[in-house]
């Protein structure tokens, strides 16, 4: 029977972040996943790394002050895939009053303090460009600050990369089955017949973690969870620029609206109890709120029909007793199970940004010793210095500007393996329409654990979005025969 030091059950932003910080104190990790690495919750984020300035309305100042520690930490370690992002906030009638906005954005700057982001600021009533999409009544007021843009899938994966590079495996596609103690440690049984043990489990299955608890590892816990689906909706883009817009709404809930792919605005999120974590489906009623919330700020109206794709998730919240979904608390949680012999800890809830806080938290709990510095360490494709910079440029002339934006945005500096000795766009395989070509899906299958078209149209790029029925179907064909 194979031996770990850490098994890590599911394959999300916190499961993969445990599994890389495990790794680089030298632990002999297993990590598995019973579908695709951010198939789930972490793929279906709003795509920001951020403090939670509305948390602040909360009180959860402690949640806040690190995640904006860890939104500079990503800045700094994933270029690549973490970008700043300017956010407007409108003021209107029947919101919060604009003290309070201006005075929640001075406690937003204080708790942010050292960051390499502008702090926030009015906009005064020149600045045409961030006024022109909003109605006249909607933007009387304005102020931006910023946060940071995330590719949350790609995270997920790099950081799952970064372990294996570290001496971990990751094990998608294969499913946890049961575990019991026996003395100092696991035995683990996994799909397939395999049979592991290992000193230590970490439960990060995100919305099963009560059920990998009670049904698979036969354990009680003291903490529960709250199961809260969000869910967006994607629309032809609403405004010209760079910039985001955060929304108040009369519920006293706030809706982001984002530039998202170029051509599209991303809208969310919803906060609606469910029972399941089966119950990942946007709801009509979702919806119409969803485009309730953008017309109520801009010129241009959307309706349901407007919909060009949509997506939710189930995030599993640490149960805090709020009556209210969107007052329960996004901090994680850490319980570690007091029975004697192997050890036992599993993860409630958390947010993208502070998974990496959350790792270094668990090991240390775990006891795991060893080299702590994932705060400095780049995540794959994210050491971009000169050189890189350079060698992008001598590469310009061959590969279409659009299609070395997207390239480099997504690996960084990996960008030399995938392209290799290429000197032409015909070097790199057949293209499959959107700028998709067939060298890069032959390095996710290779490098980034991808098997299926969903996989990689959906979460390792994005360009499912930007491609026909018959185009999806072709990648789909092509994977199942097999590349060689």
């Amino acid at each position: 029977m194979e031996s770990f030091d850490l098994l890590v059950i599911g394959g999300g932003i916190n499961g993969t972040a445990v599994a890389r910080d495990a790794a680089m104190r030298g632990a002999k990790v297993l990590l598995v996943e019973k579908d695709d690495l951010a198939q789930h919750t972490s793929s279906a984020s709003s795509k920001l790394i951020h403090g939670g300035l509305r948390y602040l309305e909360y009180y959860e100042f402690r949640l806040v002050r690190e995640a904006l520690k860890e939104r500079e930490i990503l800045l700094r370690t994933a270029p690549h895939i973490v970008r700043p992002l300017s956010f407007v906030l409108p003021h209107g009638g029947g919101t919060r009053p604009w003290w309070m906005v201006r005075a929640g954005l001075a406690l937003y700057d204080l708790l942010a303090w050292g960051s390499s982001l502008p702090r926030s600021r009015s906009i005064n009533s020149g600045d045409t460009e961030r006024r022109a999409p909003l109605k006249p009544d909607a933007g009387r007021r304005l102020a931006v600050y910023w946060d940071a843009w995330v590719d949350d899938a790609r995270l997920v994966a790099l950081n799952a990369v970064d372990a294996a590079e570290r001496g971990a495996e990751i094990a998608t596609r294969t499913e946890f089955i049961s575990a019991r103690r026996a003395g100092d440690v696991w035995e683990a049984s996994l799909a397939g017949g395999r049979v592991v043990a290992a000193r230590a489990i970490v439960n990060a299955a995100g919305p099963w973690v009560a059920e990998t608890l009670g049904k698979r590892l036969r354990e009680d816990a003291v903490s529960r969870a709250r199961l809260i689906k969000g869910s967006h909706i994607v629309v032809p883009r609403l405004w010209d620029g760079g910039h985001a817009y955060i929304l108040q709404q009369p519920d006293r809930r706030v809706v982001f609206a984002i530039p998202y792919e170029g051509q599209f605005t991303l809208i969310g999120t919803t906060d609606m109890p469910v029972a399941t974590p089966e119950e990942a489906r946007i709801s009509a009623i979702e919806i119409q709120y969803l485009c309730d919330a953008a017309n109520l700020y801009f010129t241009r109206q959307i309706a349901p029909a407007d919909m060009v794709w949509s997506y939710s998730g189930i995030r599993s919240l640490f149960d805090d007793g709020a009556a209210d979904a969107k007052a329960v608390t996004r901090d994680y949680h850490l319980e570690l199970d007091d029975d004697p012999g192997a050890q036992l800890l599993s993860i409630f809830g958390g947010k993208i940004t502070t998974a990496r806080a959350l790792a270094v938290e668990a090991m240390d709990l775990l006891g795991i010793e060893g080299r702590k510095s994932t705060s400095w360490s780049a995540l794959p494709g994210g050491e971009i210095f000169d050189d890189f910079n350079s060698w992008l440029e001598g590469h310009a002339g061959w590969v279409p500007r659009p299609l070395l934006r997207r390239l480099a945005f997504a690996y960084g500096t990996r960008l030399r393996a995938l392209l290799g000795e290429a000197t032409g766009l015909q070097d790199l395989g057949r293209h499959f329409g959107a700028g998709l070509y067939e060298a890069e899906i032959r390095y996710l299958i290779a490098h980034e654990f991808a098997r299926t078209a969903e996989d990689i149209l959906w979460r390792r790029t994005k360009l499912g979005l930007h491609m026909t029925d018959g185009e999806r179907a072709e990648v789909a064909r092509f994977l199942d025969q097999g590349p060689s």
